[in-house]
């Protein structure tokens, strides 16, 4: 019976996935193209991505990585001493965060890359372009994930193919799993070639806005009926995906010149569709836009101090 039962189910969610495939063929189709082109990337790179002067890039990568997966863990063990925080304050925080990622993905991913792009080509258009082409596939690549990949947020619900079959805290689990993977990705981009000018100033500030996304996260496992030491330990785990997106980042961006500023518009792209899909909107729905608008400049402002100091 339990096998048929487990049968059922899987044939459930596969009918559902085809479902989702067949309503949206040309975001699957986007999604493959972008799909291959970052595996192409990532085959014709990873041998010398891995190899010689490019280890200690990739060491500066891990360590990336591991600040941010750090920074979370600090936001959710927060949570033992902070066991509630005001909407309003929540929405601040978050419009912080928000901030700090537009400015990131601005300064230190979007600007390196034409700089780079138009060193490469010697023509601003050409640069322009590979910078553009590397933000469409972040795009398409968080585009897809976010049709195609069961998950769901506090206050808007379920996303994706229909998701019955997969318990409510593994579905929000995924929703931070699709936010934290493009952050890993830009941090691991940014060290490709070992310039700390533009690692530093991007790790920085992703782990500092990674403090209050980690007690937020364990905040809203609460708010679904997770207890309290469960909820900091799936938020601490869900940090995990930042060192593992530093890993594909560094792995997509090294080793072939062209790849890295696309590699730094892909990374950018990926945090701008978060930032714009799921972040914002967020902030805005509880009726408290001033003060994420607010939180989002200030995070926007401290973002920009940051990368002109340390970079």
């Amino acid at each position: 019976m339990a096998s048929n039962d487990y049968q059922a189910s899987s044939l459930s969610f596969a009918q559902a996935w085809r479902n989702q495939i067949r309503g949206h063929r040309s975001v699957a189709v986007g999604l493959l193209l972008a799909v291959l082109v970052v595996l192409a990337l990532l085959f014709i790179t990873g041998v010398e991505a891995f190899s010689g002067e490019n280890r200690d890039y990739l060491g500066y990568a891990v360590a990336g990585g591991a600040a941010g997966f750090g920074a979370t863990a600090l936001g959710a063990l927060l949570a033992l001493a902070v066991r509630a925080v005001e909407v309003r304050t929540n929405d601040c925080m978050l419009g912080f965060a928000a901030g700090m990622m537009l400015a990131a993905s601005s300064f230190s991913l979007i600007l390196p890359g034409l700089e780079s792009a138009h060193a490469l080509l010697d023509s601003s258009v050409g640069g322009a372009l590979i910078v553009v082409f590397g933000l469409a596939l972040g795009v398409l690549l968080m585009l897809g994930l976010d049709y195609f990949t069961p998950h769901a947020h506090e206050s808007t619900g379920m996303h994706g193919p229909s998701g019955r079959r997969i318990g409510g805290v593994w579905l929000f689990v995924l929703a931070i799993i699709l936010h934290n993977l493009p952050e890993g990705m830009a941090i691991g981009v940014s060290f490709a070639h070992g310039d700390l000018a533009v690692g530093l100033p991007l790790t920085v500030a992703i782990a500092i806005q990674d403090i209050p996304e980690g007690l937020a996260v364990v905040l809203a496992l609460r708010a679904i009926g997770q207890p309290l030491h469960a909820s900091i330990l799936i938020a601490i785990g869900s940090g995990l995906m930042e060192p593992l997106g530093a890993l594909l980042g560094v792995g997509i961006a090294s080793g072939l010149p062209a790849a890295y500023p696309i590699g730094l518009g892909l990374a950018a792209g990926a945090m701008i569709f978060v930032v714009s899909h799921e972040v914002i909107p967020e902030t805005h729905r509880n009726g408290h836009q001033t003060a994420a608008t607010v939180g989002l400049m200030a995070g926007f402002a401290v973002m920009m101090f940051l990368d002109t100091a340390l970079g």
